[in-house]
């Protein structure tokens, strides 16, 4: 077995791609708890009136699993990812116009389902615009992860699509898509916090 020597220069560039790795896949963790939370405190609010067993359970249970993947994120002892980030030229950039469309994307969903009348379509829309703006994270963050995790939140939404047009209450239709939401963020966000 022979060694090859390693220069320094290399080997800071391993340390650098390795910290940004780590430091991408934490702020992932942190961004989809977060909004997994507040999916989940969207749904409960379906649930019945802010003071009810349901949504301070459901709003208690939330925070509980957000907490333990911030912990998961940052504990001390985590094991290193299993590989490193390949980030395509122009990354951040790239980042930055598809959250700035999901943004427009977003308000453009509740004007117009403010508009028609139609506000029990507000979180199936908002559920289908964050889903497809994971498809090309996907590719800029170099996590297939976020395919799998786009192509579950566009299923929600067509779930909550299909709620809608049988019919079923906007509470109910919350609840299911802001559930459903924020089970598929949390799973994402764990995945990233433990399996890199």
């Amino acid at each position: 077995m022979t060694s090859t020597p390693t220069s320094p220069a290399s080997s800071a560039t391993d340390a650098e791609c390795l910290a940004l790795t780590r430091a991408l896949r934490r702020r992932g963790t942190v961004v989809l708890s977060v909004f997994a939370l507040v999916w989940a405190v969207a749904a409960a609010s379906g649930t019945g009136s802010a003071t009810d067993i349901a949504p301070l359970g459901i709003e208690v249970a939330a925070v509980l699993v957000t907490a333990v993947a911030l912990y998961l994120a940052y504990r001390k002892d985590a094991a290193p990812s299993p590989r490193t980030v390949n980030l395509p030229a122009n990354w951040a950039r790239g980042v930055g116009i598809v959250n700035t469309i999901e943004l427009v994307a977003v308000f453009a969903v509740i004007a117009a389902s403010n508009a028609s009348g139609r506000p029990e379509v507000i979180p199936a829309g908002i559920a289908l615009v964050v889903g497809l703006h994971f498809f090309p994270l996907a590719r800029l963050y170099d996590q297939w992860q976020y395919r799998w995790t786009a192509t579950l939140l566009t299923a929600v939404a067509i779930v909550g699509f299909v709620l809608v047009a049988a019919g079923l209450t906007s509470e109910t239709v919350r609840i299911a898509v802001g559930l459903g939401s924020a089970v598929v963020l949390w799973a994402s966000a764990y995945h990233l916090a433990v399996r890199g």
